[in-house]
């Protein structure tokens, strides 16, 4: 697939950007573009910036938003507690979500992308913003569209999406999904708005977009509630959603010069490029939001409350996979696009090799910690109010499901945009099919032996799968380079993974003699203090065994943290 898209983006040879025909797509890498390799880790002069300094402001950007992600299922958790109430909040977003992960969601920004950077990379501007522009209009037209025929036809669809719910969840969910549902549109809008400023290497708007959503989410748990019940959250996400993914990206488009003219060129060679690309792309990005949807449809058929704990512990496993492999990832994508474009193999696989070794260096003590602090997280983000203790137990072994495979999920994020800068989105897509088809029946076989545990680890064997088959296919997809690869990445990687065992041998020695230490203590802030002591101590072993054994992430984050200021 990569090769016909090359084929069909400017034959053969190579053309400067001024010889190409207007509306052409960029041809073979212009030799003028070529860049010496990377001289620091993490610094990628080709790309025009530092993926390691652009990813280091993705992840606080995303922390802050994760913090407030935690606040709102705090509120949730307080208002509502964990029943067949939060379960029809939950299951409103299964209808909502559909559309957002095939077209509003990554898929769409993501085939636009390589091809407006394309363009861009090629002084050929003009062209990229007419790409943009039929994109956005035909995208936003179309998905209107259907967001109207999904209001009519929402009660036979939350019927067929749920055939385990009871009369009151569905009449619940249909009313509840009604008023999220508008809210695709400003996701799509806000989308391919944030595609253009990540291709020109503005990461902080985007990155912030996410806080505006939550905060709109708290608004309604705190305010809206009151008059509406949990109508109220419903109505708070609708407003974060226009304002962080319509209002703010605008904004940033305005103030950097931005071109938008309503456009409906559906045969200008790069609009093609887009769909073609986004086809496949919208279901190979998707799918770890599908693997929760199809959770929660098997979850429809167990008690009350199992579709708000999943939807709470793959949640709180989304909080480190949000701030380390999807910021990392998105962090690294232009970079990927760029060398790419040009024909930069070497140092593709170089920045590739670092990016993955950075995503696995941060996941891996994480998962540790996840797996042996899940009761106390869970008491601490949500054990207030409506939220009883057995609601945290809950929680907490299907966070511990969900935890096991973090590592998988964070590395398939960056996996799947090196294909996606190549051109090739037909391979992740049948890549993911194929696991699609191993999931499904081992969610019944989980789910009868381990019940709603069994569903969030069939979520986790899956994404194992899938990461390791993309990685072998990806390194056989990257054409040869001139000079040979000589970046170190096995050996990094075991490393990484020994200091990660050495530092969970000590927290699980550390937390019973916490857990002793603070048994008389109030519950939340005994867990609090369980959380502090073992984390900030692993993390410093963790940090110091790594600098002891040399590894190359741990000095460049150490130095980008000292040069933060600067």
């Amino acid at each position: 697939m990569g090769d016909e898209f090359d084929r069909s983006a400017g034959g053969q040879g190579s053309a400067a950007p001024n010889t190409q025909r207007q509306g052409e797509l960029p041809a073979e890498p212009n030799t003028a573009l070529s860049a010496s390799p990377p001289t620091e880790p993490g610094t990628h002069r080709g790309a025009g910036y530092s993926w390691a300094r652009a990813s280091l402001l993705m992840m606080s950007a995303i922390t802050a938003s994760r913090l407030l992600g935690m606040l709102r299922d705090t509120v949730i958790a307080y208002r509502f507690g964990q029943n067949e109430w939060t379960d029809a909040y939950r299951a409103a977003f299964q209808l909502p979500d559909l559309l957002f992960f095939m077209v509003a969601g990554g898929a769409l920004s993501s085939a636009l992308m390589p091809i407006f950077s394309g363009y861009w990379e090629n002084d050929q501007k003009e062209e990229a913003w007419r790409v943009f522009s039929a994109v956005f209009t035909l995208m936003v037209s179309l998905t209107a569209t259907l967001v109207l025929l999904l209001e009519v036809i929402a009660p036979w669809a939350v019927a067929m999406l749920f055939p385990g719910f009871d009369r009151f969840r569905w009449e619940q969910t249909t009313a509840l999904t009604r008023i999220v549902l508008p809210s695709q549109i400003f996701f799509l809008m806000g989308g391919l708005m944030m595609a253009t400023l990540y291709a020109r290497r503005h990461f902080l708007v985007p990155a912030l977009g996410p806080n505006i959503y939550n905060l709109g989410i708290i608004f309604g748990g705190l305010v809206l509630a009151i008059p509406f019940g949990i109508a109220g959250l419903a109505y708070g996400a609708l407003l974060g959603a226009f304002l962080g993914s319509v209002l703010m990206p605008a904004w940033a488009m305005v103030r950097l010069g931005s071109v938008y003219r309503p456009l409906l060129d559906w045969r200008h060679p790069g609009v093609r490029q887009v769909f073609r690309l986004m086809l496949p792309v919208m279901f190979g990005l998707s799918l770890p939001g599908i693997y929760m949807l199809i959770l929660r449809v098997f979850a429809s058929w167990l008690p009350p409350g199992a579709i708000s704990a999943l939807d709470n512990a793959n949640r709180q496993m989304q909080a480190p996979l949000g701030i380390v492999g999807q910021g990392i990832a998105l962090a690294i994508f232009p970079a990927l696009t760029a060398l790419a474009a040009t024909g930069k193999w070497h140092e593709l696989r170089v920045v590739l090799k670092r990016g993955l070794r950075l995503v696995w260096f941060l996941t891996a003590p994480a998962t540790i910690l996840l797996l042996l602090l899940a009761e106390d997280i869970g008491r601490v983000l949500l054990q207030y109010g409506k939220f009883r203790p057995e609601d945290t137990q809950m929680v907490a072994a299907a966070l511990r499901g969900f935890a096991i495979g973090l590592f998988a999920w964070s590395g398939q994020a960056l996996i799947s945009r090196a294909f996606f800068a190549l051109r090739d989105s037909l391979t992740p897509v049948l890549i993911g099919t194929a696991i699609t088809g191993i999931f499904i029946p081992l969610c019944f076989v989980l789910m009868r032996w381990l019940d709603y545990v069994g569903l969030a680890l069939a979520t986790s064997v899956a994404a194992m799968l899938q990461m390791v088959w993309m990685l072998l296919v990806l390194r056989q997809r990257i054409p040869p380079a001139r000079s040979p690869d000589s970046e170190p990445f096995v050996r990094p990687v075991l490393l990484t993974g020994g200091a990660s065992l050495g530092m969970g041998a000590w927290a699980f020695l550390l937390h019973p003699l916490l857990n002793a230490l603070s048994a008389e203590w109030q519950p939340n802030l005994a867990s609090l203090f369980r959380i502090v002591m073992v984390g900030g101590t692993s993390g410093l072993l963790y940090l110091g065994l790594t600098r002891w054994l040399r590894l190359p992430e741990a000095t460049s984050m150490w130095e980008l943290w000292r040069r933060r200021g600067r």
